[in-house]
């Protein structure tokens, strides 16, 4: 058949859209018998979890420093334990600085209690230090950028600081600074005091760069003393002072998602218990936050990333309020007294007692011997922190950061991805001591890395016996794997624990290998499971995509949800198909039936519906994992009253090994259409290798 406009194709099918910017190119002539998709109006299932679809954190492939977190200096206060000055080179120049040196004398405070000091003999313009940012500075033309520094005068005549925004040339190499390029934006900071003073001037670039670094200079002879050296944009999501990176929060909250899943993940586990993520490390004072090795730093040797450190300037108190502007549940996940079982596997020991109460704000301390009650005493003051009254000791702490109102906090996650016995002897204390305190509060718990074998049976078994109300499931496996499971939860129980398929993603070469991609083949995988999450809404509560975000430049893990350069962003196949599931999401699960008697993906067809009762709309989700078009008939049984005009949204290619990039960011889109519907036996060609969501006005 020739070519014909969408509009002329609409005409001529009544009720198929066969529109070209979907890529529905099937011809009128198909002679392929359509498949025949009962939806049952009349016979509602359970209701959808308003949270079904949310989002998972975790600070790998620089998502937070270097990515969410929008801190320009790398290594700011001078605090790596044993890499003080990761990220600052010398700058050349006929050993303009006759020392630099990172020390401990008289320093601004007693966390934070490592700074830089300069020394020049003579005046020059190179006695300085540069900051390489994380793989460079990203800066945009115009855009206003805060810097601050915290400096004191030492001895000799030094009378101010020259602070120069500048292109980087060729980078540096340990002792070896890195060249610069072009002048983006200068300042001098005067008034110099033998004190610790903070100093604060906003530079404006005359340029855009993607690697920019940032150039500190002494004016005139003598020491001086650096801390706490910021470079921060003014364009924040919201405009806040300590705000985040606002393309990439607009990207989650484009995906209207459910729940925010934070810290992660194997960072709240640590290599060692030492190195665990601690929440009351990374509230309070952003300069005084203590930095901390990143757990992810060095665990590929494919991708050694020895500059890789959480600075917690994106703390649990930033996590609280980016799930509260994106519309999210907070879901803290906390440890469970266990480094991860990939490293250490150390072990806190589990003892008698229990904790009977919150514990004061200044009492704390790191704990360098932690039993099991102090991670369950954390659990405990978490809670306190994000839903009490400013009268208690933790909620006093929340409201002293700037948020009077309780987050209303209703999930804690307790232990990430533990399995074994190990985890179940401590999980059980750990739940009943939270339940005593706060029996409202509704607990994750974890099933193991596996979705199958003897472990993740017995903890399952051993779960539901406690009770647990959610049982996190993660599965990273082939794309087959998620086609061949979409009926996965078919026959799980309907009552006792809910599910929540807390991790997964397909990939494409091997689990962890370097060579994965987020290929349209991974995503329509993806998305025909995600059809038999939806069908099992009675059973499985939440689900999210792992891990979310990922530097283009440093990155340790893929595939991953969200890319990201110094100035730019995109959304993979793989977030189109999580964005589409949640804002379609339904209130109220419709049974589906196949023709025959056949089975959800025989065929390769994958088929969910439910009705949207604020819209008043009936939603059918289908999955054409096909090279060829395919007709389908949708009857819509029991439905009452019927619109018109319904709405298709399509993510297809023909290309299965497809994929967005920075400069291809739309390359596999939603593209939109509508259909005539004339009846309740609604007729539409599905495009080859496509994911649809038809969108159809009815009352049931």
């Amino acid at each position: 058949m020739p070519t014909s406009s969408p509009t002329r194709l609409l005409q001529l099918a009544s009720g198929l859209a066969l529109c070209s910017t979907l890529g529905l190119t099937a011809a009128l002539g198909q002679t392929k018998p359509a498949t025949a998709i009962t939806v049952q109006v009349n016979k509602p299932g359970a209701p959808v979890s308003p949270i079904m679809y949310g989002l998972f954190f975790e600070d790998i492939n620089f998502a937070a420093d270097g990515g969410l977190y929008p801190e320009l200096v790398k290594n700011k206060s001078f605090e790596i334990q044993g890499q003080h000055f990761i990220g600052w080179n010398a700058l050349l120049g006929a050993a303009a600085l006759q020392t630099y040196t990172v020390t401990t004398d008289r320093p601004l405070s007693a966390t934070n209690n490592h700074f830089a000091r300069l020394t020049a003999a003579q005046a020059s313009p190179n006695a300085g230090i540069v900051n390489e940012g994380f793989r460079g500075m990203g800066v945009k033309q115009g855009a206003e950028y805060t810097f601050s520094v915290y400096l004191r005068r030492g001895p000799g005549n030094v009378s101010g600081l020259n602070v120069t925004l500048e292109e980087q040339g060729r980078p540096g190499s340990g002792p070896v600074a890195a060249t610069a390029g072009r002048v983006l934006a200068q300042a001098q900071i005067g008034g110099l005091t033998p004190e610790w003073k903070k100093y604060t001037v906003v530079l404006k670039p005359t340029a855009t760069a993607a690697k920019a670094q940032l150039k500190l200079t002494m004016e005139g002879a003598g020491t001086l003393d650096l801390d706490v050296v910021s470079l921060f944009p003014k364009d924040t999501w919201n405009k806040r002072e300590n705000g985040l990176r606002p393309d990439l929060v607009q990207l989650f909250k484009d995906m209207q998602p459910g729940f925010l899943r934070f810290p992660g993940g194997c960072i709240v586990e640590g290599r060692t218990l030492s190195e665990r993520y601690q929440w009351k490390e990374t509230i309070g004072d952003v300069a005084a936050r203590v930095p901390l090795i990143n757990r992810w730093n060095m665990e590929f040797k494919h991708r050694s990333t020895p500059d890789y450190y959480q600075s917690f300037g994106l703390g649990f108190f930033e996590y609280f309020q980016l799930s509260e502007d994106i519309g999210a549940e907070p879901v803290p996940i906390l440890n469970v007294g266990m480094a991860c079982q990939f490293n250490s596997s150390e072990l806190a020991p589990v003892t008698s007692t229990a904790a009977a109460g919150p514990s004061a704000p200044e009492a704390h301390s790191h704990d360098d011997d932690p039993t099991l009650e102090t991670f369950i005493q954390d659990a405990l003051d978490l809670v306190e922190f994000a839903n009490g009254p400013a009268s208690s000791p933790w909620g006093a702490k929340r409201v002293a950061m700037g948020h009077p109102a309780p987050f209303n906090l209703k999930y804690i996650g307790i232990g990430n991805e533990q399995w074994g016995p190990q985890y179940l002897e401590r999980y059980e204390p750990f739940m009943k001591a939270v339940k005593a305190k706060y029996p409202n509060i509704n607990i994750v718990s974890s099933a193991g890395p596996a979705p199958d074998g003897d472990l993740f049976d017995k903890a399952t078994k051993r779960l539901r016996e406690l009770k647990a109300e959610v049982i996190d499931e993660h599965y990273y496996a082939s794309p087959e794997w998620f086609r061949k499971n979409a009926g996965r939860y078919d026959n799980y129980p309907t009552t006792g624990s809910k599910i929540f398929a807390g991790e997964y993603a397909a990939q494409t070469v091997a689990i962890g290998s370097p060579d994965n991609k987020n290929s349209w083949d991974t995503a329509i995988s993806e998305a025909a499971f995600m059809t038999g999450l939806e069908r099992n809404a009675d059973k499985v509560t939440m689900a999210s995509y792992a891990p979310m975000l990922a530097h283009v430049d440093a990155w340790q893990w893929t595939p991953n949800m969200i890319w990201f350069d110094n100035l730019r962003s995109y959304g993979t196949p793989n977030y189109y198909v999580q964005k589409l599931f949640s804002l379609n999401k339904g209130t109220t699960m419709l049974p589906v039936q196949l023709s025959a008697g056949a089975r959800n993906g025989q065929d390769n067809l994958f088929s969910s519906a439910v009705a949207d009762d604020k819209t008043g709309d009936i939603v059918v989700k289908l999955v054409n994992y096909s090279a060829e078009a395919r007709p389908v008939t949708v009857a819509l049984q029991g439905v009452k009253k019927l619109g018109k005009t319904g709405k298709a949204t399509v993510l297809s290619s023909p290309d299965l090994n497809a994929v967005n990039s920075l400069d291809q960011p739309l390359n596999i889109a939603p593209q939109e259409a509508s259909f005539k519907v004339s009846s309740s036996n609604v007729t539409y060609t599905l495009a080859p290798n496509s994911f649809t969501v038809l969108r159809i006005p009815g009352k049931r």
